[in-house]
């Protein structure tokens, strides 16, 4: 399945990567159904209803191969989901939950896997720091996870220039409350990624919606290759 980072069928002109939050298998083929011809990767939001007060994907889904997908782990027991889901290129852990993150940090390692945690806007970056030099991607939330239009924290962006400061190696990944007025400060700020749940995925035409985001940010910067 799909690396943001991955050559060849990955090399896209954008780096807008639209997310799905579904309760059920319907609402999941529903939502994949919109996104076809939109995005070749989907970034899937799973949500045990414990780690936040939501679900989704919370339930033994199906997937067709018409994308490659990545997830974001908002679960209380991240190592077990990964386990019992092989397959996916880049499970985006959240920071907080991960116990013994040295060891969670090697077994990634030795499994082949980029490391990839996602931080909570109450998680700072001094708490990252000892393991930045470790970890390949850091998604940025500013929202509190969990939910589509959650309320949107502008100050969370900060975090993304003190954290390439310490690795400059490191790629940034910014999700929600992405849209045509918000992500333009995301990219500024330093993200090599966007993910955009609302925007695009409950749009009545996602095809639009992320023409619309990609037309603020274009040309990308030449930074921003995937």
């Amino acid at each position: 399945m799909g690396s943001l980072d991955q050559a060849g069928d990955y090399a896209m002109t954008t780096n807008i990567f639209p997310s799905i939050i579904a309760k059920n298998q319907q609402e999941l083929d529903t939502s994949l159904k919109k996104l076809k011809g939109v995005s070749k990767i989907i970034h899937l939001d799973i949500v045990d209803g414990k780690f936040a007060p939501n679900q989704s994907l919370n339930f033994k889904f199906k997937l067709p191969k018409t994308f490659s997908y990545n997830v974001h782990l908002m679960i209380q027991e991240p190592e077990m989901w990964i386990k019992t889901h092989p397959g996916f290129q880049l499970y985006f852990s959240q920071f907080e939950t991960a116990k013994d993150k040295e060891n969670y940090i090697s077994w990634m390692k030795k499994s082949k896997k980029k490391v990839c945690f996602a931080i909570n806007p109450e998680t700072t970056v001094a708490q990252l720091k000892p393991f930045l030099s470790k970890i390949d991607y850091i998604l940025v939330l500013t929202v509190h996870p969990g939910f589509y239009g959650s309320k949107y924290l502008p100050p969370e962006l900060k975090k993304i220039k003190q954290i390439k400061n310490i690795n400059p190696k490191i790629k940034i990944v910014v999700d929600g409350h992405m849209n045509p007025k918000t992500i333009k400060d995301a990219v500024k700020a330093g993200a090599d990624y966007i993910i955009s749940g609302s925007f695009i995925s409950r749009s009545d035409d996602p095809k639009k919606a992320m023409r619309e985001l990609r037309k603020v940010i274009s040309p990308p910067p030449s930074s921003l290759q995937i």
